[in-house]
Order: C-alpha cells, then structure tokens, then sequence
C-alpha cells in the first residue's frame, strides 16, 4: 500500500491486476439485483400497496407500498459503516459475500410473503422487516465492490472498469422492464394483482445463488498491508482528512441519485399522474435501461480519455436546459412517441455524467478508507435522496395538482450537481500529472 502521501499526490501502485471478465461480472450481479429488485417494486408499486396495505383509497395504499420501499434506504448508512469498515479491515471479497448473502434473503423473501387478508398485520410487519435487512446490505454493498473493480482495473481504464456499475444497474433495469411489459400483456389486472407482481420479484431471486458462488471465486485486491493496518480512530477517515471529499461526493452522489431516481419512477409517473395505459407506460423503464446500456460504458470510456469533469458537466448543462420543455411536453402529448422520445433523450443526457460521479468519488479516497468511505457516501446520498424521491414526487403531485413537479425537483438536483462539480479537481490518471501539485495543497485528493 502507498502511503497516505503517496496517495494523495495520486500515484500508482506498481502493480496493475487485470482480473477475468467473470470476475468483474460476479461484482456487478450485486447492483445489477439491487435495481432489478427496485425498478420492479416500482412498476407493482400500486399492486403491492393493495396486497398488503388494502386502503379505500388508491392514493393511499401506493403512497404506504413507497414508503415502505423507502424504509429499507434508512438501514443503508449502518450497513455501509459495518460491511464497508469489514471491507476496509478483512478485504473486499468478504465484505462482499457478506452482502450478497443479506440481500438474496430479502430478495427471496419478499415475493414468498403472504398477503394482508392471509396474515394481517404480520403481513406489512415482514415486507418491512425484508426491507430493512435488504437496505442494510445494499448499503454495505457498494463501498467494497466499487472499491475492488478500481483496484482490478488498470490505471487508465479506471472508469471503463468502474463504470460496469452503472452498466450492470441498466441492464437490471432494462430486464425488470421488459418482465414487466410482457406479464402486463399476458396477464389481467387480477391476476397481475394475486400473483403476477411476486412472479417478477421472484425471478430476481433466481441469480442469488449463482451470484454468490461466482464471488467464492473472486481473488482479493486489497493489499495485504492495508488489509492489516491497525483501525484508525473513528473521526479519522472523515474529520477533518476527508470532510472535504464526503461532502461534495455526497452533493455529486445526490444529484445523481435524485436524476436517476426520477427517471426510474417515469413508469408509474405516466402511469398514475398522466393516466397513460399501464402498459405503454412500462416501455418508459426499457427506454431508460435500452440508453444506459449504451451510455454507461461510453461514459467510463470517455472519461478514461479526456478526464472526469468534462463527461460530469457537459450532459447535465444539458439535462438542465431540457428537463423543463421536456416535461410539459409530455404532459400536453400524453402519446407513447411522447414519453419513448423525451424518456430517451432524458435518459442520455443523465446516464452520461452519473455514471462517471461514481468514478470520481472513488478515485478521490485512498485505500485504506475507500470501501466504508465510499460505501458511506453513497449510502447518505441514496437514504435522503434515492429513498425519497418517488415518494416526494407523487406527494408533491398529488399536493400540488401539478405533473410538472418532477421536472422543478429534478432541475434542482442538477443545479445541486452542478455547484459541486465546479469545486472538484480532476481525478482521472491522463490528466493527473499537471494536477499533482493542487493535489499536495490539499484539495478534494486524487488516490491509487
């Protein structure tokens, strides 16, 4: 391990692991399962209220199913700290087997759980209590394997590596969107109702064994010397060494969660605020996994090749002159030309700059704390933020009575993002050489 001098100056370990493609794979199988497992709980959002918070009301029983889905973002900081501080202390690949384990019990569970009219309350009681074990691991889950794809890759392809993340998220997305349109299609509304809804979570929970012993197989990539360097003190990490860090990687990291999140809820946006056929409107969420397929790895590659801050800034200057006209757009067209176009020219415009977020932040933490550092970062910003965000949206909407509040929340976010992004240097290797010297001053730190 570099010393902490070494790293912040931004210089290389001397040895570059390229690990096989499987490996990077059985990494991505955990966000990849985190998002199918959120992007189809929002498409049956509705059918899971009435399932197991039966209302008079629609409003209210949706409202409670989103709640409860926000619920399991409270868990996240604590698993970050646990599993992440494991990942920092006992290596990557235990941390990471760890989660992995946590979250396919929540996975598996939920879709086995039996319904309000069967049980009563003891109904609502499990779908929280999965919820909250399935945050906690999530929130452990992303620090360690973040962490270990930027120690696999090779310096300069750091966010080609690190951008299989977001990658893996989108084709999770794309996945839960295409089983969503098509049960839509064969099934009824009853029967999407009785039983449909558990059908798609359970198919999630079919790669929670293959994953797991995927990464049985992974080899470490945190160095033995810091593997066993003594803890540091609990304010060291952060106070004052990395104040600076968690706290434009948290304003980055919540300006990218709030776009992304938005996006994710077009489905049920369309759906329940602009009373689109429910299966047209399903075709929002393939959209969205259909453009960061593609944008994803192209943004890690970009940023690879002419630096971090200009792949972040560029799209979400974008993103913000398009958000407003995009929205009102929408909601005067109410056609699936409509909500396909403006649904793909959002998505774009985001997936390019969130995806290399992600890369920055990481790059900006040494070793030593990168795991919980990260994983703690990214949990605050997906607790307040992503956790948030559909249900702040339907109530501002149903509040208001206006569907363009989606579109002032999340021109918000990007303001947000923006401001941040302004204050941080460069962190990409190419450009790191007429950097170093801002680096030795103090600044957000660029590390190996």
């Amino acid at each position: 391990m570099t010393d902490h001098g070494a790293e912040a100056a931004g210089l290389d370990p001397p040895v570059a692991r390229v690990l096989p493609r499987r490996h990077v794979v059985a990494v991505a199988l955990g966000n990849a399962l985190e998002f199918y497992d959120f992007i189809t709980y929002a498409f049956f959002a509705a059918q899971i209220g009435r399932t197991f918070f039966p209302s008079d009301r629609p409003g209210i029983s949706l409202l409670a199913s989103l709640a409860t889905f926000g619920a399991g973002f409270l868990t996240r900081p604590l698993g970050a700290w646990v599993i992440g501080r494991m990942g920092d202390r006992r290596g990557r690949k235990p941390a990471m087997l760890l989660s992995f384990a946590l979250i396919g019990i929540a996975v598996i569970g939920l879709p086995l759980t039996p319904s309000y009219a069967a049980i009563g309350l003891w109904a609502p009681a499990l779908v929280v209590g999965f919820r909250l074990l399935q945050g906690f691991a999530l929130g452990g889950e992303v620090g360690p394997s973040t962490a270990f794809l930027m120690e696999a890759a090779p310096p300069m392809r750091r966010g080609l590596y690190i951008s299989m993340q977001a990658m893996s998220a989108d084709a999770a997305v794309l996945m839960a969107g295409l089983v969503g349109v098509l049960l839509a299609h064969w099934l009824s509304p009853a029967a999407l109702d009785a039983w449909g809804w558990r059908l798609a979570l359970g198919l999630g929970a079919v790669i929670v064994p293959f994953g797991w012993f995927m990464r049985r197989n992974l080899v470490e990539t945190l160095d033995a010397a810091t593997a066993t360097r003594p803890a540091a003190p609990p304010s060291e990490p952060w106070m004052p060494s990395y104040r600076r860090v968690a706290l434009l990687g948290l304003a980055m990291l919540a300006a990218a969660t709030t776009t992304n999140y938005v996006l994710d809820y077009m489905t049920t946006y369309a759906n329940a605020t602009l009373g689109m056929p429910e299966r047209l409107a399903l075709g929002a969420t393939v959209m969205v996994g259909l453009c960061g397929l593609v944008c994803d790895p192209l943004s890690g590659w970009l940023s690879d090749r002419i630096g971090r801050k200009p792949v972040m800034v560029v799209p979400w200057v974008v993103l913000l002159l398009v958000i407003f006209p995009a929205f009102w757009l929408l909601g005067r067209e109410r056609s699936g030309v409509a909500l396909f176009g403006i649904t793909a020219v959002l998505a774009i415009a985001s997936t390019l700059s969130t995806g290399t977020v992600l890369v920055a932040v990481t790059e900006s933490l040494p070793a030593h704390v990168r795991s919980g550092g990260l994983g703690m970062i990214y949990a605050v910003a997906i607790s307040v933020f992503g956790g948030s965000t559909q249900f702040v949206v339907a109530w501002l909407t149903q509040l208001t009575g206006n569907p363009l509040a989606p579109a002032w929340y999340m021109i918000g976010a990007v303001v947000v993002g923006l401001v941040a992004i302004t204050q941080v240097p460069e962190t990409a290797p190419v450009k790191r050489a007429r950097l170093a010297p801002m680096a030795e001053a103090g600044t957000l730190s660029t590390s190996s």
